[in-house]
């Protein structure tokens, strides 16, 4: 333990040494702000961890200011792990965790000085003095736009009116919904101070451009996350091992009628997935309503969620007041390894979201092989259309039935989405593609410093 000023503890953890197994334009020390990184894991903290050894297996040296967690980061050679104080209270953390995390940054910067920043917006809140001090004083600065407080506040908004939740029956909603607008700022000054920002996909680009009115020169270009497609991947039957866990997932759900066990998609039982955090924004709510109608046609499908969150009881005491109770079953964690057979082993994910900056469930089930129900609306068109899954009115359960039914009811179409959905991640959605990007841009803005010529933003 290091002591950092007068206020802040700080942990560090240095692990392994950096292993250079792909091309590198230059050597550079990437300092990272994330409020979330492994074990904390979420949208965030997973797509920092796999640019972070993607980029150190790239000969770069990576540096994650994080907030503390009871239990410590999986080690990843050529990655430091720094961990910061921060305030355990709805949408304040992000303040609290900034200030820590900007003590930290200037202490690391004084022992092994920083090349580029990259700071993951909305989880850190930084004033736009300290994002001008970071740039004067450390290093230019790139920001992830991870979608907007703004938007999430809509995306509450939308699902207490289509009566997915109430908004004061979870903290986190009714703090999103309070001071939304309030912790916006901070996304503001992320954007008209910054050398640069990346979001992560066109909407999230068109809101800040919406909301935040940017000069004239702002600069912000889209990178779409990827997945991790060698964990997410397709079913390999003939490991002994791995078809044996699939057959058991499908008996614990009561959908292994024999063509279900052979991964068939024919099958009369077939097993329906959604993935994420159980909050009001998700639509969860939309997908029971919508379970009674997918039943009439397909008696035998099973609809598994798997996320953690406030909901639960809610959920399964709506499905029992339709009569669905027994096709539901809601798991509330799993391991990485679990939760990737169960990608591999449904025959339909459904993401129903309210708002999303892009949505990362829809891309690991394609890498796994599995088709997508998804809603209307940007940013999940970008990634998602008729030739890798379906496509339904957001929060309107009848036409996320139909949308489910047309699936189920076409296998051999819906086997030909899976071969695309695949084709489509490793084409398009690698973190091997995230980290190529970003290295360009994090060269292009020292380069711009170096030069003494003006920031762009």
């Amino acid at each position: 333990m290091k002591a950092l000023g007068s206020k802040v503890d700080i942990f560090e953890i240095v692990i392994g040494d950096i292993e250079t197994t792909g091309p590198s334009a230059a050597y550079m020390h990437i300092a990272m702000v994330s409020g979330e990184y492994p074990p904390r894991w979420g949208g965030i903290g997973s797509v920092v961890f796999h640019l972070a050894g993607h980029l150190a297996a790239r000969g770069h040296r990576v540096s994650i200011i994080t907030r503390t967690h009871k239990d410590r980061a999986p080690p990843q050679q050529g990655v430091s792990v720094i961990e910061v104080p921060w305030l355990k209270a709805p949408m304040a953390f992000t303040r609290s965790y900034g200030k820590h995390a900007l003590l930290a940054l200037k202490h690391l910067h004084s022992r092994e000085p920083v090349d580029a920043i990259h700071i993951h917006l909305p989880l850190a809140s930084f004033t736009r003095k300290e994002f001008r001090f970071m740039e004067e004083h450390i290093a230019p600065v790139c920001s992830s736009l991870h979608g907007s407080w703004l938007g999430e506040k809509q995306g509450v908004i939308r699902a207490a009116k289509a009566k997915e939740s109430a908004t004061w029956r979870n903290p986190n909603d009714l703090a999103i919904r309070l001071t939304g607008k309030y912790y916006s700022k901070y996304e503001r000054a992320g954007i008209l101070e910054s050398s640069v920002c990346v979001a992560n996909s066109k909407s999230t680009l068109s809101e800040f451009e919406e909301w935040y009115d940017p000069s004239k020169d702002f600069r912000c270009e889209v990178v779409l996350w990827g997945c991790d497609h060698k964990v997410f991947r397709p079913p390999n039957q003939d490991d002994e091992e791995e078809q044996l866990s699939h057959e058991k997932l499908r008996k614990n759900y009561d959908c292994d009628d024999e063509l279900a066990l052979s991964y068939m998609p024919e099958t009369k039982t077939p097993m329906i997935l959604a993935v994420g955090r159980l909050v009001a924004r998700k639509g969860y709510m939309t997908l029971i309503r919508a379970l009674p109608k997918i039943l009439e046609s397909h008696p035998g499908a099973r609809l598994v969620v798997v996320g953690r969150g406030h909901m639960k009881k809610r959920l399964l005491k709506n499905a029992r007041k339709l009569g669905v109770e027994h096709a539901l079953f809601i798991r509330s964690s799993m391991s990485f390894d679990d939760l990737a057979q169960h990608f591999r082993s449904a025959d339909l994910v459904v993401y129903p979201s309210y708002y999303e900056g892009q949505g990362l469930i829809p891309l690991e089930a394609l890498a796994s092989g599995t088709p997508v129900v998804t809603v209307d609306q940007a940013p999940l068109t970008e990634m998602i259309d008729s030739t890798v899954g379906e496509l339904f009115e957001t929060g309107n359960p009848a036409d996320l039935a139909d949308a489910v039914c047309r699936s189920l009811d076409d296998p051999e179409g819906r086997t030909a989405q899976a071969l695309r959905g695949r084709e489509r991640v490793l084409e398009t959605y690698t973190y091997e593609h995230n980290a190529e990007d970003y290295e360009k841009i994090y060269l292009d803005v020292v380069q711009t410093t170096e030069k003494g010529m003006p920031s762009p933003a």
